[in-house]
């Protein structure tokens, strides 16, 4: 299988997962480790410095799933407890949540440097996208 790259468009599959950010953040692009990190909650700020706030689809969502899976290298689950382990330690807090993909460009479009991600066909030009390498 061939990978596409989040920035290519022209024969583009519309189920192709992109992250998107508020248009304010000022990064172009992140690397696999740091948007690991950034939806692990382990980093809370974008590689500019700027504060992020970060968005996430439901658990059961099969986008949630994939995006997981394909894009972070991690199993939902595991994410899941990472999160829970930050909310019960008192260390940090779990990610926002959208409700639906619909939902997710009005969340991350409303929020200053806030980072998510949908198919691009709910792709809109209220939020950016984020390049990964």
């Amino acid at each position: 299988m061939l990978f596409t790259p989040a920035s290519a468009q022209p024969n583009e599959l519309p189920n192709t997962i992109v992250l998107i950010a508020h248009p304010s953040v000022g990064t172009a692009n992140v690397s696999r480790d740091t948007a690991r990190a950034m939806f692990a909650m382990r980093q809370r700020t974008w590689p500019n410095g700027q504060a992020a706030q970060v968005y996430v689809l439901p658990n059961r969502d099969p986008v949630h799933g994939r995006f997981s899976k394909e894009q972070l290298g991690v199993y939902p689950h595991q994410l899941q407890l990472a999160w829970d382990r930050m909310v019960f330690s008192g260390m940090g807090q779990a990610p926002n949540r959208a409700r639906d993909q619909a939902d997710m460009p009005q969340q991350v479009a409303s929020t200053p440097g806030a980072l998510g991600y949908l198919e691009r066909e709910y792709l809109d030009e209220s939020v950016r996208v984020i390049s990964m390498e």
